[in-house]
């Protein structure tokens, strides 16, 4: 979707300069006439002629007028501002809402997209722009304004904050979203001005973020576009090498192109379709993910064309695919129908590739104008197209749902950090469609298991799971789903939440309950273990646990935020406070070694002495699956905030590069000499392959007091077959002494203890 401003902007940043421009002489097209004696005319080189003749087109002369008195005050108050480009900052918000008014947004959310910046940049509080504007547009404004005034203990933590604002915002009203992708589209286009570093950063952030959620959205014009011009700020070399790649092979392939055109055209109108046959070049970042992907060159990459047929009818769409087919030969196993079952944005049309002339693979997307039109413009189709279209219905009520996941999720989520994360799960734009058990469709993202479906269901589904059926077969609840699958899920009463279930559940509503139920159920096991580690600490430097009744934990509650010593003590549990920093608030007022409130979590003692690990502290310590330790093991714990200490085997890879990035949430830990009985390893055995051996392998485990939780085989050889055990045991000498059972056996070649 492309939109035309008139003002001249070679680029440009979110934020502005400081220096101070002379005042304009001359009138502003949306300017009446009688010009206030404080009011200053646009700066020179910015038109809103543009703007008035498209909102002139859809909105009444009232709504006009309100506009205009909306773009009066936002010059007014961004007078003197620049961009990082030289231009004045009052080019931005017109720009911002020229792409607005293309989507025939209505005049509150074209009055917020001109105030946008008024509140971050200029100071301007809510309850003047509610007296001037009304609450629609304060509230949209305020929905769109960053938090940069509020103190953050990290930029990161200020980012997440200011997006858990603004999705928030959206899940009340949709146009926060699409005024902020207006913003953050303008800047994009206008990137060039600004420095390398932050050009990278800021595309960054627009392909993790804003990119997802245009897709999301539907909007998938302005996301293609976000999408090249990441990839042009990020990879500068590499997008101009793969340009001109492209448009080289453009003028090999033109005959070709031009040949499958004309013979589609022809055949269409033989077999009654009336019908637009439209070529299609894919972009750059699409072409450069299937080359790294894929690992593939550019010449190895056949598809870079395609072709759109949009027809009348739903019926005719089908039609066209058989006379496509019958045309060219289909490719097997590259056919889609997304008009069935639509993606989860709304987003329906046929997909196939065939293959064309000189044995080229061409893709063809065959679609109503209906379709088209809610493909290119997604959610923006409710204001363009004002129709009883179902698609269009369905589209809103898609988004709708997912809207109301974000306040859910919000809901059961303690930080914005965390909040951020399981956005970012659902913002993944692959998708599998799964049937319950009564035929209905339920999208969910690629990878997701049936703890996901369950959730999505209902939440006290998913939390009393307990077993799964896919196909009628029962299943792990670590599967992945697939397409086409039908899922029952079978609940429990007395069934809870595993904290193990974190490890593969990927949408963000299942992680959110689930850790919502972890920091709820579980906090007492969080409180007790905080208690050992802050008594560590205060042991450390001399001083004794204090009594529950001792006037300084109100005091330190006080200070901190907390409602009670408990929650100090689970906050400290969940890794939310480092028991050292925690331990010095305990410290004689005037000792130069106590921390400041405001340090509770951001500094930890190096010199605190080994926190004991027994192995049953339960959500409040979690052994890393990636290294499984076990006692006797030399052990250190990385401090994850929400989730308290993960323990991880001294020469874990993973250990030692996560430890190399963030080192002061590392601490010393040692086993406990009285720990839990049972511990997971895994071990791997080569065995010769004969009658009886495995049985005789699992009566060594067995005779060694061990027990096998988990078996699978591979052939490594015609003659030998490699068997993994998962064991449970209660130490290393335990687990020694089950590799010295196993050698008793004739037909054992190897044993290795599998660390990864």
């Amino acid at each position: 979707m492309g939109f035309t401003v008139t003002s001249s902007r070679s680029g440009s940043t979110p934020e502005p300069s400081s220096a101070v421009s002379p005042a304009s002489n001359g009138h502003s097209p949306l300017a009446p006439s009688a010009t206030p004696a404080s009011y200053h005319a646009p700066a020179a080189g910015v038109s809103l002629a543009p703007l008035t003749e498209t909102i002139s087109l859809y909105l009444s002369p009232e709504d006009v007028r309100r506009v205009r008195d909306a773009y009066r005050f936002s010059d007014e108050s961004h007078l003197g501002q620049f961009r990082a480009s030289g231009e004045a900052y009052i080019s931005h918000p017109i720009a911002v809402t020229e792409i607005c008014a293309g989507w025939k947004l209505d005049a509150d959310a074209l009055m917020a997209a001109l105030l946008h910046d008024v509140m971050e940049d200029q100071g301007v509080k809510k309850q003047e722009l509610i007296e001037r504007f009304g609450m629609d547009v304060a509230d949209l404004v305020d929905g769109l304004s960053k938090l940069d005034r509020l103190e953050f203990a990290s930029k990161a933590e200020q980012q997440a904050e200011s997006f858990r604002k603004m999705l928030l915002a959206m899940a009340r009203d949709v146009r926060v979203i699409l005024i902020k992708l207006a913003d953050r589209l303008h800047n994009m286009r206008t990137l060039g001005a600004v420095a390398p570093e932050k050009r990278r950063r800021v595309a960054r952030e627009t392909l993790d973020i804003y990119s997802p959620i245009a897709h999301r959205l539907g909007l998938n014009i302005i996301y293609r576009e976000l999408q090249e011009l990441c990839f042009q700020a990020i990879y500068p070399h590499r997008y101009e090498v793969l340009q001109r790649a492209v448009l080289s092979a453009r003028g090999n392939r033109r005959e070709l192109v031009s040949k499958i055109q004309e013979t589609v055209r022809a055949a269409l109108p033989a077999a009654g379709i009336e019908a637009d046959v439209l070529g299609r070049e894919k972009n750059l970042f699409g072409i450069y993910n299937k080359m790294t992907e894929q690992k593939k060159s550019f010449s190895e990459v056949l598809d870079i064309y395609g072709f759109r047929v949009v027809v009348n009818s739903q019926p005719e769409c089908y039609l066209t695919l058989g006379t496509l087919h019958q045309l060219f030969r289909p490719v097997p196993g590259k056919f889609k129908d997304y008009i069935a079952i639509p993606k989860v944005n709304g987003y329906q049309s046929l997909h196939t590739t065939v293959v064309g002339p000189y044995g080229t693979p061409v893709e063809f997307q065959v679609r109503t104008r209906d379709m088209n039109q809610v493909a290119e413009s997604g959610v923006a189709a409710h204001w363009l197209y004002k129709s009883s279209d179902v698609s269009l219905n369905d589209l809103q009520k898609r988004t709708h749902q997912w809207l109301q996941s974000l306040l859910d999720i919000q809901r059961q989520t303690g930080d914005s950090s965390e909040f951020l994360e399981h956005v970012k799960v659902d913002l993944f734009p692959d998708a599998v469609y799964v049937f319950t058990p009564r035929g209905k469709i339920i999208s969910l993202p690629r990878g997701a298991t049936p703890i996901d479906f369950s959730y999505l269901i209902h939440t006290d589904v998913g939390n009393q799971t307990v077993a799964a059926k896919v196909n009628g077969e029962f299943v792990p609840l670590r599967t992945e789903l697939k397409s086409g699958d039908a899922v029952e899920i079978v609940t429990s009463e007395s069934s809870r939440p595993n904290a193990q279930w974190l490890n593969f559940v990927r949408t963000g509503k299942a992680r959110s309950e689930i850790r919502h139920y972890l920091r709820t159920v579980k906090y007492e096991e969080s409180a007790a273990f905080g208690e050992r580690l802050l008594a560590s600490a205060l042991k450390s430097i001399g001083l004794p646990m204090p009594e529950p009744t001792d006037p300084v934990w109100d005091k330190l509650a006080r200070g901190s935020g907390a409602r009670s010593r408990d929650e100090i003590l689970a906050d400290i549990g969940l890794g939310k406070r480092l028991a050292a920093v925690v331990a010095r608030r305990f410290m004689p007022e005037g000792d130069p070694i106590a921390t400041s409130a405001a340090q509770v979590d951001e500094a930890t003692d190096p010199a605190a002495t080994p926190i004991r690990i027994q192995g049953n502290e339960g959500l409040a310590v979690q052994l890393a699956p990636c290294c499984t330790p076990i006692p006797g093991d030399s052990i250190v714990a990385y401090v994850r905030l929400g989730h308290g200490l993960v323990v991880h085997t001294e020469d874990c890879p993973n250990a030692r590069r996560q430890r190399a990035r963030e080192p002061e949430r590392w601490l010393d830990v040692a086993w406990d000499d009285q720990t839990s009985k049972h511990f997971t390893a895994r071990i791997d055995v080569v065995l010769r392959q004969e009658r009886g051996v495995l049985g005789r392998v699992a009566a060594e485990i067995s005779a060694a007091d061990a027990n096998i939780t988990h078996v699978s085989m591979q052939d490594e050889a015609s003659s030998t077959v490699a068997v993994h055990f998962t064991v449970q045991v209660e130490s290393r000498q335990h687990l020694a002494q089950v590799i010295r059972y196993l050698r008793r056996v004739p037909q054992v070649q190897r044993i290795i203890r599998i660390k990864g």
